[in-house]
């Protein structure tokens, strides 16, 4: 028996009125999930625990079965192990977006957290610049894809910098980043770099005008997943943040070629490297990003458009091959993005199971309402893994 987790990033959200005080998943037209939430078990899971902040690291963490209170240690660290990075003991690794603001003064907004969604091919030359103009032996530059990349800190795990609690760049579109300025002030060290950075970006050609630098932590450490559930797995996913928890717990990872993170990723791509993983593995943990996006960006119409081809291009498919019976399917969001605030929300996720020993609820369709009507909640999302475990095996 096969066990697939189907995880669309961010699709929960709030009622809009533009939508009749519908959410986008009541909006959206998907009929496999719908069909799954008649025969499964539906309810809700709080994959952030209340000590932390609601992000896709720490959710993604969870819905993986390992606890974030006890392994999490930042963003950067994450998608640092997705690129196979050597790090020390003490290094600071920093998430380091390229974004777009006003200005890099107290008086600044953050206009875009992506410069525009900035394809690869134009970032990751920008990152060569800045590690040939102000790489050296204690900051090191990564390139990562699109606007997503990493600063090492050498040693800095243990100095100032690694206390230092700036906000994520898409937590404050079109926001003061005020506080955060007076944050990275306290490190002369950051302060200096992040002002550097920017003379160097200067007229680049892009709508790169910044670096920020956020998520830090030192090295991830994680148990290794097949010891712990005795499942051979694999992440299928467009982001370090994902392949980095896979790489960090021993999962396979699996790149797709034309995997985006956006509306657009190569959706067959995956569902076809999930078949092929399958032939020889038990569990895929596929990810979708379209929807945390298009919730960031606050577009009804793109979010409403990932979550039905999520529906109609990922569950579809991968039910012809494995229908109900053959394969036990958990179906889900690690966390809220709704598109009025334009940033994630801790509040617990909906999800649905189907296996074979489960019993169907009856239900109408999956949304966020339904799921809390059934009155089904476990509170801690790390403990989801094992709890599917036991219904399905």
């Amino acid at each position: 028996m096969k066990l697939l987790f189907l995880i669309a990033d961010g699709m929960g959200g709030w009622p809009i009125k533009e939508l009749g005080n519908k959410t986008t998943m009541e909006a959206a037209f998907t009929p496999n999930m719908d069909m799954l939430a008649n025969k499964g078990i539906v309810g809700r899971c709080r994959t952030v625990p209340s000590s932390m902040p609601p992000g896709s690291d720490i959710a993604n963490m969870s819905l993986l079965g390992f606890d974030p209170t006890k392994y999490h240690t930042g963003r950067g660290p994450i998608e640092a192990a997705a690129q196979g990075l050597k790090l020390d003991p003490d290094d600071l690794v920093w998430r380091m977006n390229l974004v777009n603001l006003s200005e890099l003064s107290s008086d600044g907004i953050m206009h875009d957290y992506s410069s525009g969604h900035i394809s690869t091919d134009k970032s990751v030359p920008l990152v060569e610049l800045l590690q040939k103009e102000l790489g050296n032996d204690e900051f090191t530059f990564y390139p990562g894809i699109q606007y997503r990349h990493l600063l090492v800190h050498k040693g800095g795990a243990k100095k100032l910098e690694s206390k230092l609690a700036i906000r994520p760049p898409h937590d404050l579109t079109d926001k003061s980043i005020a506080d955060d300025i007076e944050e990275f002030a306290k490190s002369p060290l950051m302060d200096k770099l992040l002002r550097d950075a920017a003379k160097v970006l200067k007229d680049n050609g892009t709508k790169v005008v910044s670096i920020w630098a956020w998520g830090q932590g030192n090295p991830l450490i994680l148990p290794d997943f097949r010891e712990k559930y005795s499942m051979k797995g694999a992440v299928i996913s467009a982001v370090d943040l994902i392949k980095g928890l896979g790489r960090a717990s021993g999962l396979e990872v699996i790149d797709i070629e034309g995997a985006t993170g956006l509306v657009d990723t190569n959706y067959a791509g995956k569902v076809d490297a999930t078949l092929k993983f399958l032939e020889h593995g038990d569990f895929a943990f596929v990810h979708l990003e379209g929807p945390d996006e298009s919730g960031h960006m606050g577009s009804i119409k793109d979010k409403i458009a990932s979550i039905e081809r999520f529906d109609a291009q990922i569950i579809g498919p991968l039910m012809e091959k494995y229908p109900l019976g053959t394969a036990s399917y958990l179906v889900t969001c690690d966390h809220f993005t709704p598109i009025e605030t334009k940033t994630h929300d801790a509040a617990p996720v909906p999800f649905i199971l189907v296996s074979d020993k489960c019993d169907g609820s009856d239900l109408k369709s999956f949304s966020e309402k339904n799921a809390k009507s059934t009155g089904l909640i476990l509170e801690k999302g790390h403990e989801l893994m094992q709890w599917v475990l036991n219904l399905t095996n």
